[in-house]
């Protein structure tokens, strides 16, 4: 089904509780929250090719929007299906600047040798497949808790400068802690997929339904596998220093249709 006229109204979150969760931040790396209206059954909604996961009951649904890191300023928009049809409805993403930190690591995982490479590129692939998951049903509370204690050592967004040569933004938080220190699922979700990887060192990815899934990295030891249902909380690991690190913490990154986003804005007090 074709694309409907262009919404004239703009999307907003007016009479949206400012209780839910995660907190709007129509920003690069944030979450957009769109009203949708009522409806009898649950709208589908894309940012593209992802389906993006809708939340909220007949009397009003809402779609949320991760919104990548590289995404332009200005004028956005996603796509809606409902028992009308199919319709665009626009929203625009605002600025936001991140700040820059200068790390220094050993220099095999800056200038990756070929065999390295081709691991990297083996698990890239692997863990798109990983990302790419939807499934249901969607969460029902989308308020998360930090998965370690700890102090912040490294926050979302920012831009990395590895052995004095620019990469990707930070794509997660870190939370620095002792090796050994137990790391709890934030929210219920099923363990996907565990592994030892050349970045990110031991891992497991939950995922929490609707296209919202955690990664946890660089864990010292990895308690679940594949298949595994934990409750919020439950223990999976324990913090630890493996892959491309600087010292023991735990990488905690927040995936939303396929997009990594700020985990800041799904931690309640």
């Amino acid at each position: 089904m074709g694309l409907g006229a262009l919404t004239a109204a703009r999307a907003d979150t007016t009479g949206l509780p400012t209780t839910d969760w995660p907190q709007a931040s129509a920003v690069p790396g944030g979450v957009a929250r769109l009203a949708l209206g009522p409806a009898t059954d649950r709208p589908r909604a894309w940012a593209g090719e992802a389906p993006l996961l809708v939340v909220g009951d007949p009397a009003g649904w809402t779609a949320l929007v991760g919104i990548p890191l590289s995404a332009t300023p200005g004028d956005a928009q996603i796509e809606v299906e409902t028992g009308g049809g199919r319709r665009a409805l626009p929203y625009r993403i605002g600025p936001k600047a991140y700040a820059e930190q200068r790390l220094t690591v050993a220099p095999r995982t800056v200038e990756l040798s070929s065999k390295d490479l081709a691991r990297h590129e083996r698990e890239r692939l692997h863990q798109q497949a990983v990302i790419a998951r939807f499934t249901e049903p969607v969460p029902r509370d989308l308020r998360m808790q930090a998965p370690v204690d700890g102090r912040r050592s490294s926050s979302f967004g920012l831009r990395r400068v590895f052995n004095g040569q620019a990469r990707q933004p930070h794509s997660g938080m870190d939370i620095a802690a002792t090796t050994g220190t137990p790391v709890v699922a934030p929210l219920a979700g099923q363990v996907v997929d565990t592994g030892d990887y050349f970045f990110n060192g031991q891992t497991v990815w939950l995922d929490h339904g609707g296209g919202l899934l955690s990664m946890l990295c660089h864990l010292s030891r990895t308690d679940v596998r594949a298949g595994d249902s934990l409750a919020a909380g439950q223990p999976l690991g324990a913090v630890g220093a493996t892959g491309r690190v600087t010292g023991p913490h735990l990488h905690w990154s927040v995936l939303l249709n396929r997009t990594s986003v700020d985990p800041a804005l799904f931690i309640h007090a």
